[in-house]
Formats: C-alpha cells, structure tokens, sequence
C-alpha cells in the first residue's frame, strides 16, 4: 500500500499510537489527556448525528479500525484526520478540544522556601516570607507568610489598596486597625481595608506566625 493510499484509510504511519504517560516522554500525560478529550467529542459528536462507525468511515475515508482506536484512545489522530472528521460532523477542528482542561499555572511553596523579603521599618527577629504571585492576568493575591521572634517597641503601621485578610497560626498579639486593637490567637482570622493603617500593635505570645492575603488592584 502506497503512502497515500495508507494516508487516505487511517492505516500508515500519520496516524500513531497513544504514547502513554508511563513511557517517559514528556508531556506524555498531557497526550493522554488529549485524546481522552477527542475520543470523548468523536464519539458525542457522531451519535448526535446518529452515525454508525461504519458511515462515519464512509464520509471521512478512514478506517472503522481507526475510527474505532481513535474512540477508544488507542490512537492519536493527526491534524489531516481531524480536519476530515471536522468535515464529516460538520463542526470546527477546535470543537474537538472542548474539555480539555490542562494543568493550570501553580504555586507550591514547601514549608520554609518562601522567599525573604525586607519590610521598611521592621527589625531583628520580624521575618517576612513571600509565597510567590501567580503570573498574570491571575497576579490578584499577594500572600506573605509573617514570623515574629522578637518583641520590638514600636511597629510600623502599613497602608495598601484593596483589601487583605490575616490568619493567625501560632502565638498571640494584638493587632492594630485603624483606631481599633483586635486580640489574635491561632486560628482566629480578620479582614479589613489596606487603606486603614494597621500593623500588630503589641506581641503578647512569641512567637508569632501569622499569614496574610492581600488583593491586589490593577489600573484598567
């Protein structure tokens, strides 16, 4: 069988076999992903116009046996079959890629591999962690992880837009917002207004760990 003969039935070499994702190649779990998702539309798509694999085979010029593999994730079809099947149920070549969700950007910071940053005005023993910012247009959250091991006797207060939401973990303070000073123990949690000036006022129970959350506000 010439190439173009193999090419026509879905029989030669364009048309190739699922890799897997535990055949070492990369993105090889994406692969098998993305023919879960087009099997899933072939198959959708033919019954909901009451095709058999026999007469979709007959208007695209494939193989049952590809067609078949291909519903069943056992082949992964190349660009020239999907535009022939795109034909054949009459829908654009991307509507067979609805559904595939890939992995989206995320952020894993292991405990203690958050990167230090300096606060102006903090002292010795006030260690601030960065936990990272998604990139954008998802860059919304600025999240900073707070270790306090020294008592100071005076903390700067901080102003920001947008708001922010504080979760305390280990330690007890007293935290500064506005004119009001609010008792934090772990577990307890707050939000306010950046605007506000806030800031902890007084540490009661070193140390003190304490997350915070803060929207972030982009110029349109």
């Amino acid at each position: 069988m010439t190439q173009a003969a193999a090419h026509e039935y879905g029989t030669g070499p364009w048309e190739e076999p699922l890799p897997g994702a535990l055949d070492g190649r990369p993105g090889g779990a994406l692969e098998d992903a993305l023919a879960a998702v087009i099997a899933e539309r072939v198959r959708e798509l033919r019954q909901q116009l009451g095709l058999t694999v026999a007469h979709l085979a007959e208007l695209t010029g494939l193989s049952k046996g590809m067609l078949s593999k291909i519903e069943n994730m056992q082949a992964s079809p190349s660009l020239a079959t999907l535009a022939r099947l795109s034909v054949a149920l009459k829908v654009p070549v991307t509507a067979f890629f609805r559904g595939l969700t890939e992995e989206q950007d995320v952020l894993h910071v292991k405990a203690g591999r958050g990167l230090e940053i300096d606060h102006k005005g903090s002292g010795p023993g006030h260690l601030y962690q960065s936990l990272g910012t998604m990139r954008a247009p998802h860059n919304t959250l600025e999240t900073l992880l707070t270790t306090l091991t020294a008592r100071a006797d005076e903390f700067p207060l901080y102003q920001h837009p947008g708001t922010e939401l504080l979760y305390m973990i280990t330690g007890r303070m007293e935290y500064l917002c506005g004119s009001s000073r609010y008792l934090l123990e772990p577990g307890d949690s707050m939000q306010f207004v950046g605007e506000v000036p806030h800031g902890p006022a007084a540490l009661i129970e070193l140390p003190i760990q304490f997350l915070s959350v803060k929207s972030i506000q982009h110029a349109p």
